[in-house]
């Protein structure tokens, strides 16, 4: 499964260093710059552009470049000239993988673990803690630009005081923790033709117009965002943080996008699982020897299935919502072309979790997600969610494609989003910088984590790492910086050891060995991740000292992890 490495050269440049100015206004983070890494040239214009990318609740192999059947030709651009990751995880949920992206931390130290149901736990916090930072807030004072547009998700209990299109607190908006500019929704998920908790900047608005799309209107506002920079702010360099919903439940997409993809799924999610596995396989981006998981026990045969038209059309949408991000993908590439800044932009690409298995019951009605009286904008009700006379896609339904297409989107691993077998913790993570990255249309193996980005946005930048801000400490940051591996060198890592827990569920890897337990202190399982990760093959009652000494690792791991209180 292995593909040729090359090196990039990195001999003979000229280098310079820049020195980035700390804002002192408004308790800002302190830190300092050092020299920027040699491979950041004059030629090339000085410390990049980063963008981050995100994906939100997709399946591992959904999008083309890996393995997939939905129609993303920008994304896979992305990939032919890039680096495609094959071993990056994940928090498993979207809100513990955005907190752990943009602070550097476990979502437990970030303030977001949700280690038990309930927020007593320590970790959950419900919001960004006050012992942490963001990027934003460190490139800012680096002297970047900073910009979002989409999903923030991680206010907390913030989210709670809403009312009348009001907050009375945004201590932890996008604007107070580092960004100059945001356009999106402060709460995780809801209608994509009427967002609830729309903001610009600091203000609740509404989105406008019966033509009104979520994803689309992510994508326009980062386009602005980014002609804006190049026009008034060209002098710095710029981090953008594009935060997409899609393809989130609900499942709403126009009716001219799901159309793109009737009959596609017709074979069903077991034909279709089968042949996404022996496609990845031929890409290399599976090893031939790990088996194809199981499918739940509770998901019927596709041939049993009676509802095959209604189940089918689940996964049309779920494809034209990924489908309508991928030209977004597009838009933005466009518009970095027009401003001549491609080159010397690095794009990270990736998903926040594995596919989401949820359906959707009545326990959605008490959060703000639910529409307002469970009424469209205009005034007609949300239709019945089970009835097989309603087809998810317009604004009046709310439905989820749930576990049956779930599995397929996390082909070949096991669970789904929530859980920490590979199918909720497993990522797809691309790299484009063209003009660094030669190693392009290359599979990357090492292993990676999202709280590594941090490292990685502060390495291009010649940021270091702050150790307080607004007069607290700072927790220290889990990850590093992952662009050695962009040029084909080993990532300087001080452990092998990345660690889950989530609701309940615990996991730990180590080396090659990962054990894995199931809420509820189900008792643990053993895997050698190298020789099966799809883990079919539990290990635990064959080597119960290499179990004894994984969950010593792991409680060492779970103490270290989370927030102090």
């Amino acid at each position: 499964m292995s593909e040729e490495r090359t090196n990039d050269p990195q001999s003979g440049i000229s280098r310079r260093k820049f020195i980035g100015t700390m804002a002192l206004a408004m308790g800002a983070v302190a830190t300092s710059c050092h020299k920027v890494p040699e491979m950041l040239t004059e030629e090339i214009g000085g410390r990049p552009n980063i963008l981050i990318i995100m994906a939100d609740d997709m399946g591992y192999s959904d999008i083309n470049c890996y393995g997939g059947e939905i129609n993303t030709p920008n994304i896979n651009s992305l990939a032919e000239g890039g680096v495609r990751f094959t071993n990056f995880y994940n928090c498993a949920r979207c809100v513990a993988t955005r907190a752990s992206i943009l602070t550097g931390l476990t979502p437990s130290q970030a303030g977001l673990g949700l280690e038990r149901r309930g927020r007593e736990a320590a970790g959950s916090h419900g919001g960004l803690s006050k012992n942490c930072v963001t990027i934003a807030e460190v490139l800012k004072g680096a002297g970047y630009h900073t910009l979002m547009s989409g999903k923030w998700h991680l206010a907390g209990d913030e989210i709670g005081l809403w009312d009348d299109k009001k907050a009375t607190t945004q201590d932890r908006w996008p604007l107070q923790r580092g960004f100059d500019r945001y356009y999106g929704t402060i709460e995780g998920s809801g209608s994509y033709f009427y967002p609830p908790t729309l903001v610009e900047g600091n203000t609740p608005i509404d989105s406008e117009g019966s033509g009104y799309y979520y994803t689309d209107a992510v994508t326009d506002n980062m386009v602005r965002f980014v002609k804006e920079h190049a026009e008034s702010e060209s002098k710095k360099p710029f981090f953008g943080y594009l935060a997409y919903t899609a393809p989130h439940w609900p499942l709403h997409a126009p009716e001219s996008e799901i159309a793109k993809y009737k009959g596609k799924f017709d074979k069903g999610w077991d034909a279709l699982r089968q042949k996404r596995y022996e496609r990845m396989i031929k890409m290399g981006l599976i090893d031939p020897k790990w088996p194809l998981s199981e499918k739940d026990p509770d998901i019927p045969d596709w041939v049993d299935e009676k509802d095959k038209e209604w189940w089918a059309r689940h996964m049309e949408v779920y494809a034209a919502q990924v489908d309508v991000m991928d030209q977004g993908v597009g838009k933005i590439m466009d518009v970095l072309n027009e401003k001549g800044l491609t080159e010397n932009t690095l794009v990270l690409f990736l998903s926040d979790n594995g596919g989401c298995a949820e359906h959707i019951g009545d326990w959605v009605k008490q959060f703000l997600c639910w529409p307002e009286g469970g009424m469209t904008r205009d005034g007609r009700p949300i239709k019945d969610r089970h009835s097989r006379d309603v087809l998810p896609g317009p604004e009046d339904t709310y439905m989820s494609y749930q576990a049956r297409w779930a599995h397929l989107s996390n082909t070949p691993y096991r669970k789904y989003k929530s859980f920490l077998h590979e199918g909720g913790i497993s990522t797809p993570l691309i790299a484009y910088w063209p003009s660094r990255i030669k190693r392009r249309g290359v599979l990357e193996e090492q292993v990676g984590h999202v709280y590594d980005l941090m490292g990685t946005c502060l390495d291009l930048a010649g940021a270091e790492y702050p150790t307080e801000r607004k007069g607290e400490s700072v927790i220290p940051t889990e990850g590093v910086s992952i662009v050695p591996a962009l040029y084909g060198s080993k990532i300087k890592r001080g452990t092998d050891i990345f660690g889950w827990e989530h609701i309940g569920h615990r996991a730990v890897r180590k080396g090659k060995w990962k054990i894995v337990s199931l809420r509820g202190e189900k008792p643990w399982e053993l895997y050698d991740i190298e020789a099966d990760r799809t883990e079919m093959n539990n290990l635990a009652d064959q080597y119960p000292e290499r179990v004894e000494e994984m969950v010593k690792i792991y409680k060492d791991w779970e103490q270290r992890s989370r927030l102090s209180e």
